[in-house]
Order: structure tokens, then sequence, then C-alpha cells
């Protein structure tokens, strides 16, 4: 279970360090290398020049923001969380808990629709302005895929995105209110130590800083803020269809003792009965399948039922333990 805690622990390492920033409009095969780098070395990267719309991304975030402006008992007409729908502090269904707010919906427009008429004074236009947005961040993210495919050499060069164009997928979206703490500058944790559960996370967040990843236990790497930049990180299905040759990076986001933070996250997910693996060119004799084919339901299914913080992807290890801990040194 993740409890709300004062932070920073005695015994993490907080790294300052730059991490990588890629521009999508460089050369193509030359992106394609630095993100397979990346999501290597760290799981995660930025991307400037990504193509998604200033107004897109300015109305969905003015409607968050103007969802999260209202009275408690307004808000909690959305909720509660099951999983879909409007949260405070509890986290999931095993008591995990921290100091945030959120909306949490699929991506589905027929469930737009309808979670709308609770969200917003005006569901149509909470409807659009979420509609476009996802549109505009699925587009980044099969972008996004496809480099990763090119430059991990594999044959089909949609194995990866396909999964999240199918009409069927089980993409998720996530907004995150992060209030200010009121007691004397006291920094918590708003959201625990977790790996994503997904193939990608694409997360976008104000001007406030308060994201950490952790490239290695008990080691935090704090990530500033740029409203230039969308965040991009690997998730656990990635790091199989990949054969552990990606990483899928733990993190947390902190909450701020002056200033409120707000997030938004797509993440990009298959449908429920698409199988998950590796492809043939992830897969060789000196580097065997290191984990069991499975389904995305199945996968999900684990998650739910796990703490936030636990390790779902080391329960569908294909090998023994000491081959494992050897191919992902």
């Amino acid at each position: 279970m993740v409890v709300a805690s004062p932070n920073p622990v005695r015994n993490e390492k907080i790294l300052a360090t730059d991490l990588p920033m890629i521009d999508l409009s460089a050369d193509r095969s030359e992106v394609g290398k630095l993100i397979v780098r990346a999501c290597e070395e760290y799981g995660f990267f930025k991307v400037i020049n990504h193509g998604v719309p200033e107004g897109v991304i300015a109305e969905m975030e003015q409607e968050s923001v103007n969802f999260f402006e209202k009275p408690l008992a307004e808000k909690q007409r959305a909720g509660p969380a099951n999983p879909f729908g409007y949260g405070c502090k509890n986290i999931g269904f095993n008591g995990d808990m921290g100091e945030v707010e959120f909306l949490l919906l699929h991506t589905n427009p027929l469930s737009i629709a309808q979670r709308s008429k609770s969200i917003s004074n005006d569901p149509s236009k909470f409807g659009s302005a979420m509609n476009n947005y996802i549109r505009a961040v699925r587009e980044l993210a099969c972008e996004i895929l496809d480099l990763m495919a090119k430059g991990l050499w594999v044959r089909d060069p949609s194995y990866f995105s396909k999964m999240i164009r199918d009409v069927e997928n089980d993409s998720f979206f996530r907004i995150n209110h992060y209030p200010s703490c009121c007691n004397n500058n006291t920094t918590r944790v708003g959201f625990g130590e977790h790996s994503d559960p997904q193939i990608l996370t694409i997360l976008r967040s104000n001007d406030v800083g308060g994201l950490q990843i952790s490239p290695d236990h008990g080691v935090w790497i704090p990530v500033a803020p740029d409203p230039a930049a969308f965040c991009v990180n690997v998730g656990d299905v990635l790091q199989a269809m990949t054969n552990g040759r990606f990483v899928s990076v733990r993190h947390r986001a902190l909450s701020d003792s002056s200033q409120s933070r707000m997030s938004m996250a797509y993440f990009g997910a298959p449908a429920l009965q698409a199988r998950v693996s590796a492809p043939p060119e992830m897969v060789t004799t000196s580097r065997p399948s290191l984990y069991r084919p499975f389904t995305w339901a199945e996968y999900k299914a684990t998650a739910y039922s796990l703490s936030l913080g636990d390790n779902r992807l080391d329960l569908f290890i294909n090998c023994k333990d000491d081959e494992h801990n050897k191919l992902l040194d």
C-alpha cells in the first residue's frame, strides 16, 4: 500500500540530470535511434515539435481547470471512480492513497459522451475538447511507436502502434490535480511510486514541477516542467513486447507546498483480447523470450488485484530468475 507521506525519505537519492529531449521534426532515422536509446536507458523522454495543436491542448486544459474549480459536492457527482469517474485521495481498489484528485475516463467516444454529462455543465463542449485531444495524442503515440519499431529493426513498423489503433483499444485518459499543501512548506506524495501497465503514456502538465522518475532503486530524477513538450514513458506491456530491452520506468508525483499542479495523461492500451508478445526480431538464442504471452485483459486484471507499487510484470516471467536477471542487467 502506498500512503501519502513527507518527502524526501532519508535513504533516497535525488539526482539532477538532463533527461532526453527529442525533436520529432529531425531526421526520422536519427529520431528512431534516439528514442530507442532513451527507452533503454530511462524508459522516459520528452518530445518537442510534436504536432499536437496548441488550441487543442489549451481547450482540454481549460475544461480540466473548470472541473477541478467546482465545489467538492459537484465534483463528486462524477464519481466515485470505479474505476472511471472522479476520485479523491483513494487510488485504485487496494488501499493506496495520495494527495490527489482525479478524473479517469475511457477514451471510447460513447463512454466520453456518457461521462461528460456528470462532469461538465456543457457536456458537448467537454466531450468535444476531450475527443479532439485524444485523437491528437493518439496520433502522436502511434508516430512514436512506429519510430520505435523502425529503430529496433522490427519488420512490421506498425507492430506496436496497431494495438492502440484498434477500434476496440482499451486506452484511458486521466486528469490529475495535486492541490497545494497548506502546512509548513511540506512536500507530500501526490501519486506514489508505480509503473504504468499499458503500452505507452503521453503526459502533459502545467508549469509546476512534481514528476520524478526512478531509473534505479532509491534514486529519483526530478522532471522539469516544460510547456512546449510532452513527456513519454514506457509501460509494462511495451517492456514485454520489446523482450525487456525497453524499461517500464517507475515514477511518482509530489505535491508542491505553494502551487497546485495539474497533469493530463493518455495511456495507450491494446484491446482486451489482444495477445501481447514480442515480435520475432526481439527474440534470439542469446536473448530468449523473457515473458510468456498474455492478453491485455489478463494483465489488466492482475494490475487491478495488486497495490500501486507492486511489480506486476515479474508475475509473467517466462524463464528462470537467474536467466531473467542476467538478461535485464
